[in-house]
């Protein structure tokens, strides 16, 4: 596994691309996995921004591709309790 910074829907549509295309899988099918539309699929691999995100990231599961944020550790901190709060 390699990591790739991506910035851009259309940088996420093309490691769709190459990734599906490596493991010889035909657009239409990857749809159907996703119960999607071949449509959909060829937005997706285009970087459209207003494709649905949650069939994007089944698309990405399907196909073996993890996705992980990183995220500033005091985002992730527990918040103090205010006073008076239980």
């Amino acid at each position: 596994m390699i990591d790739i910074k991506v910035k851009t829907p259309e940088d996420i549509g093309e490691i769709i691309r190459r990734v599906r295309r490596n493991q010889g899988i035909r657009q239409d099918d990857l749809a159907a996995y996703i119960d999607s539309s071949h449509v959909f699929m060829r937005d997706a691999e285009r970087g459209k921004p207003s494709v649905q995100l949650g069939r994007v990231l089944r698309a990405l599961d399907e196909l073996g591709i993890k996705v992980m944020l990183q995220v500033p550790d005091a985002v992730m901190e527990p918040k103090p309790k205010r006073a008076g709060t239980k």
